[in-house]
C-alpha cells in the first residue's frame, strides 16, 4: 500500500514537472519570461509582408519584445499587429515603427526608430501606425516595366538615328558640308591675308597714324575748350540774350501790327497810301528814279556832272535827267 502511494506521488510530481516545463518552453518560445513584466502595443499597417508571430521587436537594434498576435481587420484593408514589449523599455509617442528585413533573404522584424523622445510615453494598448515593409516583388515589377519602357525608348532612339542618317548624313548633305568647310578654309586664308595687309599698313604708316591720333586728341581738346567757352558765354550773357530775344519778339509784334494798320488804312502810313494824290506822286517818284538810274548806267555820273554845253549834241541826252514834271 505504501509502495502504491509512493508511485502515485512520484507520478504526480513528474506530471507537475512536465506541465511546468511545457509552460516554460512555451513562454521562452514566445520570447517572454514569467519574471519580466510586459505591455502591449497595437500597430496598424496596410501590409505586413512576411512578418510572422514571435518575430523580434528591436528598439535601436536592441530586442525589446516580440510579435504576440497578427489580426486582419474586418474591413480587410489593414492588419493589426499586437506587440508585447518589456516594461523596462519605454517607447515615446514620436517613435516610428517600420517592418524591416534582416539581410536580403532574412526574417522580417518590427524596428522601432526613436526620434526626439518627446513625452508622453506609449501606454499599454496604445494604437500606433506602422510603415509597411519594402516590397521587393513590387519593385521588381516596377523595374520590369521600367526596363520595358527603356527598351521602347531605345527602339525609338534607334529609329531616330536611322532617320537622321537617311535625311541628314546622306551624300548630298556631306558634299555640301565638305564644300562649306572648303569655303570656310578659303575665307580664313583671305582673312589672314587681310589681317597681314592691315598689319603691314599700320607698320608702314605708324608715324602718320600717330600724328593723326595726336591731331584728333588736340582737336578734341580744343573742341572741349570751345564748348566750355560757349557755355561760359551763355552763362555770363544769359540775361542779355534773354532780353535780346524778348526785344526781337516785341519788334516782330510791332512790325506785324504796323503792317496790319497799313493794310487797314490806319495811322500816318495808311492815310498816305490811301490818298490818291500821294499815291500818284509816289508812282512818279518811282518812275523818275528808274529813269535816272538808267541814264547813270548809260552816260555815267562824271559825264553828266562835267558837261558844260547844254545846247550841244548831247543836250537831248542830258534832258533825260529832267524830271517828267519839268518836261511837261
Amino acid at each position: 500500500m505504501e509502495k502504491s502511494r509512493l508511485e502515485t506521488k512520484v507520478g504526480l510530481f513528474v506530471c507537475i514537472g512536465l506541465v511546468l516545463l511545457a509552460a516554460l518552453l512555451i513562454q521562452f518560445s514566445k520570447g517572454t519570461s514569467l519574471f519580466r513584466g510586459t505591455y502591449n502595443l497595437k500597430l496598424h499597417a496596410a501590409n505586413i509582408g512576411g512578418l510572422k508571430l514571435k518575430s523580434s521587436v528591436l528598439l535601436a537594434g536592441v530586442a525589446v519584445g516580440s510579435v504576440h498576435q497578427i489580426q486582419l481587420e474586418p474591413s480587410g484593408t489593414n492588419v493589426t499587429i499586437i506587440l508585447r514589449i518589456y516594461k523596462e523599455f519605454p517607447i515615446y509617442h514620436d517613435a516610428r515603427f517600420v517592418i524591416e528585413q534582416s539581410g536580403f533573404l532574412g526574417d522580417q522584424y518590427v524596428s522601432v526608430i526613436p526620434t526626439t523622445n518627446q513625452p508622453p510615453i506609449l501606454a499599454d494598448g496604445a494604437n500606433v501606425d506602422c510603415q509597411e515593409p519594402f516590397n521587393l516583388q513590387e519593385v521588381a515589377r516596377g523595374a520590369a516595366g521600367f526596363v520595358q519602357r527603356l527598351d521602347e525608348t531605345a527602339k525609338k532612339l534607334d529609329a531616330s538615328v536611322t532617320d537622321l542618317r537617311a535625311q541628314v548624313l546622306n551624300a548630298q548633305t556631306l558634299a555640301n558640308f565638305s564644300s562649306a568647310i572648303t569655303n570656310l578654309r578659303v575665307f580664313t586664308e583671305q582673312a589672314l591675308s587681310t589681317v597681314s595687309d592691315i598689319h603691314s599698313l599700320i607698320g608702314t604708316n605708324g608715324s602718320q597714324i600717330g600724328v593723326t591720333m595726336s591731331n584728333l586728341v588736340l582737336f578734341s581738346t580744343q573742341l572741349n575748350r570751345l564748348g566750355d567757352s560757349a557755355s561760359d558765354i551763355l552763362t555770363t550773357n544769359g540775361a542779355n540774350l534773354t532780353a535780346a530775344t524778348k526785344n526781337i519778339q516785341d519788334l516782330t509784334v510791332t512790325v506785324q501790327q504796323f503792317a496790319a494798320d497799313v493794310q487797314a488804312g490806319k495811322g500816318l502810313a495808311g492815310t498816305l497810301l490811301e490818298n490818291p494824290q500821294v499815291s500818284t506822286n509816289v508812282q512818279l517818284l518811282a518812275e523818275n528814279l528808274s529813269e535816272v538810274s538808267s541814264n547813270l548806267n548809260r552816260f555815267g555820273l562824271w559825264h553828266i556832272l562835267w558837261s558844260h554845253d547844254p545846247t550841244g549834241p548831247d543836250a537831248g541826252k542830258h534832258s533825260a535827267l529832267q524830271s517828267p514834271r519839268n518836261r511837261q
